[in-house]
């Protein structure tokens, strides 16, 4: 029993480390696809005109990484490439929307979002980004209502039945007697 111990210790540790070395080697990878695009559509847009989808591309790259006014210009690009005439754009303008967000330019974001919701008035994800928005801005009764919109299409969806919730309360309780 006394010489099993240590064994199972040293087996534990081993599993350990090959579960945090396959994470470790898992996100070089996803690191190294996501460097390899960026440079790409870094070249290809430097000499040439690009595609609603590559604008794109690159601007959400470059808004994960936080760097919000280049995806801005990226996302307004896409906007008015070429192919913008035929390309469902609700998402650009979602993206834009939320690159104004995370720069707390709220109203540059509502109007975004609204412009999602003209191309794609069922869109979900520009609704719950909508009442997110309303919320930073104190707007509850607007926020409460985007939400409302979200559970018709999205009756499971969590972060809306969630946020809905916790608005109905906060109005309850602010509503005098």
């Amino acid at each position: 029993m006394d010489n099993s111990l240590p064994t199972i210790y040293l087996a534990m540790f081993l599993v350990l480390l090959g579960g945090a070395a396959l994470v470790v080697i898992r996100q070089v990878f996803k690191t190294r696809k996501v460097e390899s695009t960026l440079s790409r559509l870094e070249r290809k847009l430097k000499n040439e005109r690009g595609t609603v989808e590559e604008y794109y591309e690159l601007g959400s790259i470059y808004a994960d990484k936080k760097l919000f006014a280049q995806a801005i210009i990226l996302f307004q690009k896409a906007l008015k490439a070429s192919d913008a005439d035929e390309q469902n754009l609700a998402p650009i303008y979602n993206a834009l929307g939320y690159t104004y967000f995370a720069q707390e330019q709220y109203d540059l974001a509502i109007r975004q979002y609204k412009e999602a919701l003209k191309q794609e008035p069922t869109y979900v994800t520009a609704l719950n980004n909508l009442g997110h928005t309303y919320e930073r801005k104190k707007l509850t009764a607007q926020a409460l209502e985007m939400y409302e919109e979200v559970l018709k299409y999205e009756p499971n969806n969590d972060t809306a039945k969630r946020r809905a919730e916790s608005l109905r309360k906060r109005l309850v309780i602010s509503t005098p007697k």
